[in-house]
């Protein structure tokens, strides 16, 4: 058998060699496409092929701005070119972009650097996005067309089931493997922690930068989905039919408007997010945190120390502006929101509101996670503050995604560029760090030495900075005073 040929339980697919240390697989489909009747439904099998499947480039992103073909259910595996004595650890990356946007063919994200310092096998997944991944259309359903819930979540789960079944033929240890992710993608970790059709899918979760509190009731979802009718010029009596027949550049464009629209209208929420639809995800993840009742794996999770300073310039969808933050507080006590203000000095200012809504978004909903995780499963907990000196005088500091140039050893023209005005050598020191830590876990289940397990009485976190260091309760006295806010649900 040709060494990049490898069989999968739909049939054989043939990698290509990216230098004597590597093989890429790419565009590996785990479910049929969601087309036709299957737009909507949850994950089919796919169907078997005959022959050799060529799996030599990325598959389709899902269908968003200027990208619009639904066949995106794919996946993409890197694994070292050598053979190995022993199954190889697994990592499989999800990818953020507010659930409405992102592939896994991202430069960024190409896990090479990943695969050669940790000899692991690396996969990178699609999933669907929008309002065809992540509204809920389920109150329109006929006998004649169901339409299904959860459906970016059910892809995610559909491509960790692919993983436990293939992945050994590529080397890798299906008893082994890690599920990571970034920003929405780390709320997909946090919530497939909580998912009953996940367990024992993973052996190990890292959530970076989770909005761990984007879930909804089917109450807020369907209404949704209503807005989102409304803005097509759908009558709703004739949804059925529409939301089968629709162009997917239609659903993308009434769901950008639906989360321009919610951004403004309702901040502090995401129309694009899971829904606790009480049977594939029944509890809402907060409360399963806060009851010890996830999937018992090991957890690394945590946020950059300025999560909120890149969205007004660049995604302006949180409440990181003192009208929307007034909004946002609208439905709680008075005097939680002015505890809260109080813990941002220079509020109402600029960067001041949005390190707030960055904090609420990101940071806060993160520590309920973890200190809710430690009675069941080891947790670690991190801040990245690294920020070389242009984002500094960008005023940006580290900022939402910062920490993914270390994870995935960002270099080439892209690191000079970020470190144009200086932080190379420490650029260097953090990808070390991250990559260190990262690696160990995925292999062990523990970070390297030196990073204590976090606990609720003394909140150790690692502080991952050109030097690192471990500090107990870092902003303590900010996070006291988000105590008694309630996430809208």
């Amino acid at each position: 058998m040709n060494a990049l040929e490898v069989h999968t339980d739909a049939g054989a697919v043939g990698g290509r060699r990216i230098d004597d240390d590597l093989t890429a697989w790419r565009g590996i489909p785990y479910a049929a496409p969601p087309v036709g009747p299957l737009r909507l439904r949850a994950p089919q099998p796919v169907e078997p092929w005959s022959g050799v499947r060529r799996a030599f480039h990325f598959g389709s992103p899902a269908p968003q701005g200027g990208e619009t073909d639904e066949d995106c259910l794919t996946l993409n595996v890197l694994a070292p070119g050598s053979a190995s004595g022993s199954p190889r650890p697994v990592m499989v990356f999800i990818h953020g972009g507010a659930y409405s946007g992102g592939s896994s063919s991202s430069s960024l994200y190409s896990g090479e650097s990943l695969v050669r310092r940790g000899d692991i096998v690396y996969v990178s997944i699609n999933y669907r996005l929008g309002s065809l991944g992540y509204l809920d259309f389920t109150q329109f359903s006929t006998p004649e067309r169901p339409f299904d819930s959860n459906l970016g979540l059910r892809d995610q789960v559909a491509a960790l089931e692919w993983v436990q079944r293939n992945i050994a033929e590529f080397g890798g240890d299906p008893d082994n493997v890690t599920v990571f992710g970034e920003s929405a993608g780390a709320n997909a970790v946090t919530t497939l922690m909580t998912t009953p059709a996940a367990k024992g899918l993973f052996a190990r979760a890292i959530a970076e930068s989770p909005p761990v509190a984007s879930a909804y009731h089917p109450e807020r979802a369907a209404r949704w989905s209503r807005e989102f009718l409304e803005i097509a010029g759908v009558p709703l009596a004739d949804a059925a039919t529409w939301l089968e027949t629709a162009d997917p550049a239609d659903f993308v464009e009434a769901g950008t408007t639906l989360a321009h629209r919610g951004a403004d209208e309702e901040p502090g929420t995401r129309a694009f997010a899971p829904v606790v639809d009480g049977f594939f995800l029944p509890t809402h993840p907060l409360d399963c945190f806060a009851s010890g009742s996830g999937h018992p794996v090991p957890l690394i999770i945590g946020t950059n120390r300025h999560e909120g300073r890149v969205f007004p310039r660049f995604l302006n969808i949180l409440p990181t502006d003192p009208t929307r933050i007034d909004k946002m507080f609208s439905h709680v006590d008075a005097s939680v929101k002015e505890r809260a203000i109080a813990a941002y000095p220079g509020y109402p200012g600029r960067r001041a509101a949005a390190d707030l809504g960055g904090d609420v978004t990101f940071w806060e909903p993160s520590v309920l996670c973890a200190q809710g995780h430690t009675t069941i499963a080891p947790t670690y907990s991190y801040r990245y503050d690294f920020a070389p000196r242009l984002l500094r005088v960008l005023g940006l500091g580290a900022t939402h995604a910062t920490e993914m140039y270390a994870v995935f050893g960002l270099t080439g023209p892209w690191a000079r560029l970020l470190t144009a005005l200086g932080g190379r050598r420490g650029l260097r020191a953090v990808t070390d760090t991250v990559q260190s830590h990262w690696l160990h876990f995925a292999r062990h289940g523990t970070p390297a030495p030196g990073w204590p397990r976090y606990s609720p009485e003394r909140r150790e976190t690692l502080i991952i900075d050109d030097t690192s260091r471990v500090e107990n309760d870092p902003l303590g006295e900010r996070r006291r005073a988000w105590l008694g806010y309630e996430h809208r649900r």
